[in-house]
């Protein structure tokens, strides 16, 4: 019996460990503090407590990652809930599997005291913006909610320099910052910031991130550990504010600085804290938007835009 059991414990040891699912996640954009919960759910091993071995990457080009994944060179992306409705309209195989940030975090936004104090003064005013097409149906409402129309206005592309062509006086106003990103840049430079923020102005309100998977090549199972594990750190965050930033910046060493410390602050209550949880009304009353608004052709129905997979 002795010899019996050291050999079965002896067979026990010399199991190999069961390997891991690997599962790729790419990015929106560079590590910055909206991606906490990715980060807190790697730092604190929640990952390959599901099982899983995640690999993140940020993108080389911001507009790549949902493409990729459409076309099965990754399993994740990062994505906007308003981008999401254009390229379901377009044909791509993508559907919303979480949610990431779960409010607008774009705004309107102004030289605190510039002279444009109320959005009815921009008549006549230059606007930067960085992506045409969205940016352009919320503007239009925006300024439509104060008489103004997008016609009354110059538009004036400034790449990914929305702060600094505020800030140099290139524009009097840009849409499509950050009030966690551009807000705190600005304060920091000296020149302070006002946000007009766009669902008070007549925007429905939306996810701003929200993970997206190609449907046909996603692996249920493994996209639910994913999110069960960013829902573990979510829930760290916001228990232990102090303690998930230090594991956060302690990622990269880029990341410790005055500008993501004090934009996690900032993004901190915008998490998702029921990411794989789906709100159906809010993805049809902004398909509606975006139709009246003549950027899709008629509208789809949430099913071909997002899915809850805990409510399969």
């Amino acid at each position: 019996m002795r010899v019996l059991l050291t050999t079965a414990a002896t067979l026990l040891i010399a199991a190999p460990a069961y390997a891991q699912d690997k599962l790729t996640v790419l990015l929106d954009w560079f590590i910055n503090p909206d991606h906490g919960p990715i980060i807190v759910a790697e730092e604190l091993g929640l990952f390959a407590d599901q099982n899983l071995e995640v690999e993140i990457i940020p993108p080389a080009d911001p507009s790549a990652p949902p493409k990729l994944v459409a076309a099965g060179q990754g399993d994740i992306a990062v994505s906007y809930q308003p981008s999401q409705h254009l390229q379901v309209a377009e044909g791509l195989p993508l559907l919303r599997v979480g949610t990431l940030v779960a409010t607008p975090l774009n705004c309107l936004l102004v030289l605190k005291d510039g002279p444009i104090q109320e959005i009815s003064q921009l008549a006549g005013a230059k606007i930067g913006f960085s992506v045409a097409g969205v940016e352009e149906a919320v503007l239009t409402a925006m300024l439509g909610k104060h008489g103004v129309s997008l016609d009354e206005v110059e538009m004036v592309n400034v790449n990914f320099s929305l702060s600094p062509s505020l800030m140099s006086g290139q524009v009097d106003a840009v849409i499509g910052a950050y009030r966690n990103f551009e807000l705190n840049q600005m304060e920091i430079e000296g020149v302070e910031g006002r946000c007009f923020y766009v669902e008070e102005e007549g925007v429905p309100t939306y996810d701003e991130l929200i993970y997206v998977a190609n449907p046909e090549l996603m692996d249920k199972d493994q996209v639910r550990r994913f999110l069960r594990a960013t829902e573990l750190a979510t829930q760290y965050i916001v228990n232990n504010p102090e303690a998930s930033w230090e594991l956060f910046k302690g990622y990269a060493p880029e990341l410790d600085d005055a500008l993501n410390a004090k934009a996690w602050v900032d993004t901190l209550p915008r998490f998702a804290l029921r990411p794989e949880a789906l709100d159906d009304g809010r993805y049809t009353r902004f398909e509606q938007f975006l139709a009246d608004s003549g950027l899709v052709e008629g509208t789809r129905p949430v099913s071909a835009l997002a899915v809850d997979l805990g409510a399969e």
